[in-house]
């Protein structure tokens, strides 16, 4: 049995390797975004057609992180990466060879089904082979990954299309082969255990939230009626089963249901930064597309920078401290970001530094707390749980905010802003920074107590 030296140690190459791995996965979630125009134009498809190279990556991408997460529980981590790996470089070479659009569509697919067990793999190696008292750094270093893809994504999704064109976009993925020998030298052979898989109960549940997500993304009323109806199916199926999908006791923990609750209501304010804020460069500041990007690096860098710093005050100074840290950053944000909507473009490069960070400190600080309401079993479904909430509260947050843009309005109550081409987006930032105090308090009342350093981890104990 090894030592807790040896575990950390191994996890810390291990994180390394993951930080590279997370940088091409969640890059390619949104770098095709500056290549639909152009398959757009080139398959001649309408704006709804093209945008399924995007949604349909994120609805199996959101799905893949759970569903990886409970097969985790069961088998062992170092195959469903091997897996996982092998099946998004398939559909990068796919996507590559592409001649028609369904073509890219599927290879969308498969690079979405493969690359979801990275982001559950970022939840559970901190978690398995870290203790709770060095687990923030660990979680800080993922953040880190996650930072640094959302920085380049735009760059190098340009530098590859100014030079190269779209499919060798699917190119670029091919390159995370190049951390697999190290995942299968690392990772522990971990005994499988034993019991059956709940295919029935994982396949309502994926079935579910692929049909709620679509609707949440345009597709209307009875995708996501379907969608609750299995859902409900789903909630009925795993208190009958004898080993379901997810245990119900799950759920009944309340510190690890308020924990996933306060990370969805946080992923939702959180992207409300790259949805709207090029939207206010494009209407109000009339800027393109790339002076936009440049405009969103500064934020995005400081994120990548200080992510470490992040996981460091939470492992030192406690959860809570991390989160009163985050909160403040944001709500400066926010506020800034109302004051300023529309005035001048630079003035919001750097605002955007203080949300970013925030962000990014929120994130690590949300991990840690839910990660130490599990009980060892319950790590891998509870993660990728935790996980796929962040991708729905996404897709609610680009329908909510879409729906306020399309109504529009004229009236201006929000004393911070007097300039008239950003009325709507000054309000939007000022009620997202009142809802940043509300979900700071939220958090102190539930785990003021016990968001202390150096908590234990048995399950139902909040951090």
């Amino acid at each position: 049995m090894k030592s807790t030296a040896e575990s950390v140690n191994q996890g810390n190459k291990l994180i390394q390797i993951l930080m590279f791995t997370l940088v091409i996965s969640v890059m390619n979630v949104s770098m095709f975004n500056i290549a639909l125009p152009g398959i757009r134009a080139e398959f001649h498809l309408s704006a709804a057609q093209v945008s399924w190279v995007s949604s349909a990556y994120m609805l199996v991408y959101a799905v893949g992180s759970v569903t990886y997460g409970k097969l985790a529980d069961k088998y062992a981590l170092k195959k469903l990466i091997t897996i996982g790996l092998i099946v998004f470089v398939l559909g990068s070479v796919f996507g590559l060879a592409a001649g028609a659009y369904w073509m890219i569509v599927i290879g969308r697919v498969f690079q979405a089904a493969g690359s979801s067990v990275i982001p559950a793999a970022a939840m559970i190696i901190p978690v398995r082979y870290f203790p709770p008292e060095t687990r923030g750094r660990a979680l800080g270093k993922s953040a880190i990954g996650l930072a640094v893809g959302n920085t380049l994504a735009p760059v190098v999704s340009g530098l590859i299309m100014g030079y190269a064109g779209w499919r060798w976009l699917f190119c670029f993925s091919v390159l995370v082969l190049l951390t697999l020998p190290f995942y299968r030298k690392y990772l522990d052979d971990a005994k499988e255990s034993s019991g059956r898989m709940d295919v029935l109960g994982g396949g309502l549940l994926a079935a579910s939230t692929g049909l709620i997500l679509f609707a949440l993304t345009g597709g209307g009323w009875i995708p996501a009626a379907a969608g609750v109806l299995l859902l409900i199916l789903f909630v009925i199926r795993i208190r009958k089963a004898a080993d379901p999908f997810v245990q119900p006791r799950l759920f009944r923990n309340l510190n690890y249901t308020f924990g996933i609750g306060i990370a969805f209501v946080i992923s939702c304010i959180a992207f409300s930064i790259p949805f709207l804020i090029p939207q206010l460069l494009t209407q109000s500041n009339h800027l393109d597309a790339s002076i936009i990007g440049l405009i969103m690096i500064p934020g995005a860098a400081a994120s990548a920078l200080l992510g470490f710093a992040g996981g460091k005050f939470a492992d030192l100074k406690g959860n809570l401290f991390v989160v009163c840290i985050a909160a403040l950053l944001q709500m400066i944000g926010f506020f800034l970001l109302s004051a300023f909507a529309g005035i001048n473009a630079w003035i919001i490069a750097i605002v955007l530094i203080f949300s970013n960070v925030g962000q990014t400190f929120m994130q690590v600080a949300l991990s840690n707390t839910v990660s130490r309401t599990l009980a060892k079993e319950e790590t891998g479904v509870g993660m990728g749980l935790l996980s796929m909430l962040n991708f729905i509260g996404a897709a609610v947050a680009t329908s909510v905010y879409s729906s306020i843009l399309d109504t529009g309005s004229s009236a201006h109550w929000n004393p911070l802003n007097t300039y008239p081409g950003s009325y709507l987006y000054s309000s939007i930032f000022l009620v997202l920074a009142v809802m940043m105090i509300i979900v700071a308090v939220v958090y102190l009342l539930r785990f003021g107590r016990s968001a202390a350093p150096q908590q234990n981890t048995r399950a139902g104990v909040g951090s």
